[in-house]
């Protein structure tokens, strides 16, 4: 099979298309025969060696896939050769085959295809937990999304319009903030221009928002954490921006508001039955047309890095997705 492969830590050019053995599955494992891999901010720190796992030399990265299985482990019972998947891989998606554990893969609906497939899961199911499990986010509440033009934030915008919050986006720039607003975002701040937290408060009366939704860090999250509503939470998601935040605790204490840690793939194992029903109501909300992944460009793999610099310079709109097949 065919792979792009970090040798050694470095940037995105830096990676080769070489052909590897195809993989086996383990007894709990299935293979899937890869139709199209999602690329995630997670993909530019695992090939220089910034992402907290640190794969065995030579790895494909690649975190989430889409394809059909082609073999299962001794072990699966629950999953069938030929079935339409859609997985969490950690890395090793960016190739013709990866083998994954049973447990980090589902049946695609129907309704979907594996261009979206693949750029669903990682996303949807990150934002969704964090509003869900870690915000309880209510109806008529307000929820403040940053970087809303990218792939968790749009996914945020969806998601928290779903759940039937007021949804203020907040990006860094026009372009970016009209594709939030056509996801459904009910205002717009372009923090480029304007003071996050003057606006945040003159859209909330002075009361700041219910949620923040924080993948970008940095500046921002300062900013943020002085624009949070009385028992507000703040989801610490990412930090795109490239500086991990530091935090006067007694912003927190003196709007009895808390900061909540989001480590959706952690979650997924930890707590697959809260998992599997955040993704049935995912999939629901999918074939209601409340969800529209939107993925802005699609590479073929031997230019997978070009989707993985992209992410690394902040360039992206929506999900850029690798096709394999």
């Amino acid at each position: 099979m065919k792979a792009l492969l970090c040798k050694a830590f470095g940037t995105a050019e830096t990676l080769v298309l070489e052909d590897l053995e195809s993989p086996r599955p383990k007894a709990n494992e299935v293979l899937i025969d890869i139709q199209a891999a999602g690329a995630n901010f997670p993909d530019t720190l695992i090939i220089e060696g910034k992402y907290q796992f640190k794969p065995p030399f030579p790895f494909a990265p690649g975190g989430e896939v889409a394809g059909v299985i082609s073999a299962v482990g001794d072990k699966v019972t629950h999953l069938q050769v030929g079935a339409r998947v859609m997985a969490l891989t950690g890395w090793g998606g960016f190739a013709e085959q990866v083998a994954v554990p049973a447990y980090n893969v589902l049946p695609m609906p129907d309704s979907m295809d594996f261009i979206s497939a693949a750029a669903f899961g990682m996303t949807y199911g990150t934002s969704m937990h964090a509003l869900k499990q870690r915000a309880g986010l209510q109806a008529g509440e307000t929820l403040l999304v940053l970087g809303a033009s990218g792939g968790v934030g749009l996914a945020a915008v969806e998601i928290g319009k779903a759940m039937g919050a007021r949804v203020i986006a907040a990006a860094s720039s026009a372009a970016k903030l009209e594709v939030a607003r056509q996801a459904g975002a009910d205002e717009l701040i372009d923090y480029s221009t304007q003071s996050l937290k003057d606006e945040v408060k003159r859209l909330t009366n002075g009361q700041g928002a219910d949620v923040i939704y924080d993948p970008v860090g940095g500046d921002l999250f300062d900013q943020a954490a002085r624009s949070i509503a009385w028992n507000g939470r703040l989801l610490v998601v990412g930090f795109a921006s490239g500086r991990i935040p530091e935090l006067p605790v007694n912003l927190m204490l003196l709007k009895g508001a808390a900061v909540v840690g989001v480590f959706w793939g952690a979650f997924a194992q930890r707590q697959p039955a809260d998992n599997a029903a955040n993704f049935g109501q995912l999939f629901t909300w999918h074939a209601e047309g409340k969800l529209k992944p939107l993925v802005s460009q699609t590479y073929p793999l031997a230019d997978g890095g070009a989707a993985i610099d992209a992410l690394a310079q902040r360039k992206a709109v929506g999900k850029l997705v690798v096709t394999v097949r």
